[in-house]
């Protein structure tokens, strides 16, 4: 499949009184057409801040590009002034963000809201664009289109908002969406709900979608490629069963080991000990070292380098050296993967 989008080497730091947060830390990746990669990791690992500097939505002061690329369709989008990047947003890459709420208006009406990017970006007349809002209300699944786009925000439940949200980023016909945790606001149905209307979406519409998440649940159900992303780096890239069925980097052991599931019987969840590093001054080696109990005394001398598992697997861990003591998983996530496979065949069973 074609790159849409190939990031390079992204570094984004924040100037704080403090001195320099280097938020982002050398990040690569790409997104191909038509597929979904989900970005997970805990919250401060620059999850959404890479995404942000991606549509140049970081507050400049304190926040900068300090290197990289970002090529969308061969663009660099890191050397675009903010009067083009305008002429993208919205029309070529739509954000949804987290909380909906502060995503709309709450003086104006739904409809002429999801109007606006339509007559700006594609030249609409105002006929022309209501009718598109009601087809997109109706995409999303909202009701009563042509009586609900006259309604303010507060007259929309928090599921129904978020439906309005998805459909402003739909709007222009974007070629990527990145979804910023669109559904941790959400109670569990409504969440379940808008991530089946995203899939649904994807594939009527044939867009790349960029999924950032601290849930790997979510993450089995809607995406094709997974990065695990800690202390402003990558530290595991590869497709759903490679990142579910083969983990290699032991802070992916942690994410997993510490999902709550349903099938175990064990009361008591896996926890990973401390807390992320102070990227104020990042240390030196593995940032996950000290956090690892399987570190050994390179991971606290050398940063590891992105070591091939597979063609479509790749991770950051001196475990993967030829040389390094072969560990195994850690139980809990050993069940948890057990678990993940149990369901996986059970529901292909019901398929077929």
């Amino acid at each position: 499949m074609e790159k849409l989008l190939d990031v390079k080497n992204l570094h984004v730091s924040f100037d704080t009184y403090g001195g320099e947060v280097k938020a982002v830390r050398g990040v690569n990746f790409d997104v191909k057409k038509g597929e979904t990669l989900a970005i997970v990791g805990e919250s401060g690992s620059g999850k959404s801040v890479t995404t942000k500097a991606l549509m140049h939505l970081i507050p400049k002061p304190p926040g900068r590009i300090k290197e990289g690329e970002i090529l969308f369709e061969g663009r660099d989008l890191a050397k675009m002034s903010e009067k083009q990047m305008q002429k993208i947003r919205g029309k070529e890459i739509s954000m949804i963000f987290q909380d909906p709420m502060t995503s709309l208006n709450p003086t104006m009406k739904v409809g002429n809201q999801i109007m606006e990017g339509l007559i700006k970006h594609q030249k609409m007349s105002k006929p022309q664009a209501r009718k598109r809002v009601v087809e997109l209300l109706e995409l999303v699944g909202i009701p009563d289109a042509e009586n609900r786009m006259k309604q303010y925000p507060h007259q929309f439940s928090g599921g129904m908002r978020q439906r309005v949200v998805v459909a402003i980023a739909l709007a222009c016909n974007p070629k990527l969406l990145i979804a910023d945790e669109p559904t941790t606001a959400l109670d569990v149905t409504i969440q379940a709900q808008i991530l089946e209307l995203m899939k649904d979406i994807q594939k009527k519409t044939d867009s790349a979608t960029i999924f950032i998440t601290h849930d790997l649940g979510v993450v089995a159900n809607v995406a094709d490629r997974v990065a695990v992303m800690y202390a402003g780096k990558i530290v595991e890239v590869g497709t759903v069963d490679d990142i579910f069925y083969n983990p290699q980097h032991p802070y992916t052991w942690g994410l997993l080991g510490s999902m709550p599931s349903l099938d175990s019987a064990d009361e008591e969840l896996f926890a990973i000990p401390g807390t992320p590093p102070d990227l104020l001054d990042p240390p030196k080696g593995d940032a996950f070292a000290a956090r690892n109990k399987y570190a050994m005394k390179i991971d606290f001398e050398q940063e590891p380098p992105m070591f091939k598992v597979s063609d479509t697997h790749y991770a950051a861990t001196w475990l993967l050296h030829e040389h390094a003591p072969k560990i195994e998983p850690p139980e809990a996530v050993k069940k948890r993967m057990e678990g993940m496979a149990n369901s996986s065949s059970s529901s292909e069973g019901e398929r077929v």
